[in-house]
């Protein structure tokens, strides 16, 4: 398992920064690679030296907006024809769309921000954005914030304990963990304000 920790390190240092960027950039769409692959290495060798913390951030972060922004572009074009067409094969039909469309109109900011720190979700949270046609400002303003936040812990987590990999499988539970009870605090404390600011009468 050293051995290919060693080969991972050895490949993201041959690919560099635009290789992290094109890296994230996949991971981010709906191809489900675990960023932790790119930037668990990449820690290491910002540990070593022989890269820089904030170059590997901001290229983790342009890779997360690329790919989020591919996923975001193909279901706002097509995504409600796609659906209409196919929809019954996913189980879905006009009235889920237009519930998924008035959920993110009130709730697209947490949402996104929230998808993107969360494994198996960060993955898919930019297709339903898309679809609902989210104001594109703010759909990569939350994308880059939770884009941002994770790819820095994974980084933060590689720099330190880039060559245990018994430790980086201990700690990423403790960060995934960690990331799913905030998102479930944020939700709650998001939740109440929601309630406490709606006039008499209304849902959210």
């Amino acid at each position: 398992m050293y051995e290919l920790f060693l080969k991972a390190v050895d490949l993201v240092e041959s690919i560099g920064y635009v290789g992290i960027f094109l890296l994230t950039f996949v991971e981010s769409t709906f191809v489900p690679i675990p960023a932790e692959v790119t930037l668990v290495p990449a820690g290491y060798l910002v540990s070593e030296g022989k890269m820089d913390f904030w170059m590997v951030s901001i290229s983790a972060v342009c890779g997360t907006i690329g790919g989020s922004l591919l996923n975001y572009s193909i279901a706002y074009h097509f995504g409600r024809h796609l659906f209409i067409n196919y929809g019954r094969y996913f189980f879905m039909n006009e009235y889920k769309l237009q519930l998924i469309e008035f959920f993110f109109e009130r709730h697209g900011a947490i949402s996104t921000f929230s998808g993107r720190l969360l494994p198996g979700i960060k993955h898919v949270i930019s297709f339903p954005a898309g679809l609902a046609k989210m104001n594109l400002r703010v759909f990569i303003a939350y994308t880059t914030a939770g884009g941002a936040l994770y790819n820095t812990l994974i980084v933060t987590l590689g720099y330190y304990i880039g060559e245990n990999k018994e430790l980086i499988k201990k700690y990423m539970m403790q960060v995934n963990v960690a990331l799913v009870i905030s998102i479930i605090l944020l939700l709650g404390f998001y939740i109440w304000r929601q309630r406490q600011n709606r006039p008499e009468g209304k849902d959210l």
